[in-house]
């Protein structure tokens, strides 16, 4: 087990978050995952790591697997300028995340608050949601009432947004 994962296993522990843990092949697409979910009744939602035109402000987007993450009408409801998909240097320097792992348990590692949390309004309506622990080799199903608990414990900027 990589330190980043037990670093996101004891973050639960300490909030006393019950979770199931599934460990796999290694999923990076949200195909992957969907194979997967059927083998395992899990709800993934997929995570979208982007910044700012200027590269100066940097967006994690929980946003419902269905749907198709329209970045200018994102942009738009949070004031933004242009948003695009931030490199894997920044995803590592932000978050201390690899591609494939991007998860919200990544915001443990953002100790300077850079990143701001955007979520799909509709991603509320699910009782359980199933993140990555930090690795894709491994998931973890918590309630979503539980995610908004460790999303207030990392204390980054969160906001809901409409993506339909």
């Amino acid at each position: 087990m990589k330190e980043k994962e037990i670093k996101a296993y004891g973050v639960l522990e300490e909030l006393e978050i019950p979770y199931v843990q599934y460990t796999h092949p290694p999923v990076a697409t949200i195909a992957a995952i969907e194979e997967l979910e059927q083998r395992i009744e899990v709800m993934h939602f997929k995570n979208l790591f982007l910044r700012n035109s200027k590269g100066d402000k940097h967006y994690l987007v929980l946003v419902d697997s269905s749907k198709k993450a329209n970045t200018k009408l994102i942009a738009r409801q949070i004031g933004s300028t242009r948003l695009s998909f931030a490199s894997d240097e920044r995803l590592e320097r932000c978050l201390g995340l690899e591609p494939g792992a991007v998860s919200p348990m990544g915001l443990i590692n953002d100790k300077n608050k850079e990143v701001e949390v955007l979520i799909d309004k509709d991603l509320a309506s699910n009782e359980k949601v199933t993140l990555h622990p930090n690795v894709n080799t491994a998931s973890v199903t918590i309630t979503y009432k539980d995610l908004e608990r460790f999303l207030q414990r990392c204390g980054n900027r969160t906001q809901y947004v409409e993506i339909p």
